[in-house]
């Protein structure tokens, strides 16, 4: 990150709260984003954008002396009173919406999908670029507690060089999602591929490097978005990942299945952080992220196994990471360009046809 441009006020000083704007109030900006900074003293979120008044009651409630505002694009005219923008309105907006923010001399993290094209999300990165701002994609996936204990293993070499990773998203919506999600299409980041295959491309991209080959199977079952999909990418490093995103599953198959040379090892469910954001449990409260013994995974030689220990989820390290590199002037948590690559693996799999056997 490099100079402030001379439209932006002064970053924070020392210990001074990083003002931030929410841009949207969903279920991304209640929980995913608004709770995290709530209990984070290192933010002071001074502006939420949100139309909805059942939603706009909600956040003046959760972040007492707020200002809301009825329009996101309007962020720009409080540029002054701020230092970080945070982009979590439909995908299809947030190109506009970062680049707004960009421009009025703002830091911005955009929720995922980062923008429904790649050649969006590389534009993107160079404004960020040619004004000096920070920009981030808020992968908090990255923070899961199964994914942490995956990570620590691969980092242990305790299953030896990994061939095949299997990961699963899968849920039970037999009505079809509400709201945008519901009619939105791929053209603008609608569709299970971007919501959940975000996340697990990046997952796998994190964990054995750069995609170099995709097969793909995504399909629409009830009309509309897609709502089911099956990628099978080829790594740099020669593994292959088998990943399954779909709302229409009442049985959930394993989360993780991960097999190398020397060991495997699995997991069920889901991160905990969700359902007890959902729930009422806040950041920063008792257990909040850890992991049930049910929940713990399985690693296995072949000759017995053994449960590896409760993970705990982290989703708020995202942004203690961003806030020390917002003040240190070092990367961001995570890379804009890493969520670029998934958007090319994401339109890999929608260019991808089937052949019609006579």
């Amino acid at each position: 990150m490099t100079t402030a441009s001379p439209a932006r006020a002064a970053e924070p000083a020392g210990d001074a709260p990083i003002r931030t704007a929410i841009l949207g109030y969903g279920v991304a900006g209640r929980f995913f984003h608004g709770a995290f900074l709530q209990a984070d003293p290192d933010y002071d979120v001074a502006i939420i954008a949100t139309g909805d008044p059942g939603r706009a009651e909600q956040a003046r409630a959760e972040h007492p002396g707020v200002r809301i505002i009825a329009d996101p694009a309007g962020v720009a005219d409080h540029a002054e009173d701020l230092d970080l923008v945070i982009v979590c309105t439909p995908p299809g907006t947030h190109a506009e919406l970062a680049r707004t923010a960009l421009q009025a001399g703002l830091d911005v993290v955009v929720d995922k999908p980062f923008t429904p094209t790649s050649a969006e999300g590389e534009a993107l990165i160079a404004e960020a670029a040619r004004r000096g701002r920070c920009l981030s994609v808020y992968q908090n996936r990255r923070y899961d507690a199964d994914f942490l204990t995956l990570q620590g293993l691969l980092t242990e070499g305790a299953l030896g060089t990994v061939h095949t990773l299997e990961s699963r998203f899968e849920w039970w919506k037999p009505d079809g999602a509400r709201g945008w999600k519901g009619r939105a299409g791929a053209d603008a980041g609608g569709g299970i591929l971007f919501d959940l295959g975000t996340h697990l491309i990046d997952q796998a991209v994190q964990l054995l490097g750069p995609v170099t080959e995709v097969l793909a199977d995504v399909r629409s079952v009830r009309g509309g978005p897609d709502d089911t999909a099956h990628l099978v990418l080829t790594h740099g490093s020669g593994a292959t990942s088998r990943l399954s995103m779909s709302s229409l599953s009442a049985l959930e198959g394993a989360r993780f299945h991960v097999s190398g040379d020397r060991a495997a090892w699995r997991s069920a469910g889901k991160d905990p952080q969700e359902e007890m954001l959902r729930t009422g449990r806040r950041p920063g409260t008792a257990g909040f992220g850890q992991e049930t013994e049910a929940e713990r995974g399985e690693l296995s030689s072949g000759t017995g196994t053994i449960r590896t220990p409760a993970g705990t989820g982290d989703y708020g390290r995202y942004y203690r990471e961003l806030a020390h590199a917002l003040r240190s002037g070092g990367p961001p948590p995570v890379d804009p360009a890493d969520a670029v690559a998934v958007l090319r693996v994401i339109e890999a799999a929608h260019a991808s046809r089937r052949t019609s056997i006579p």
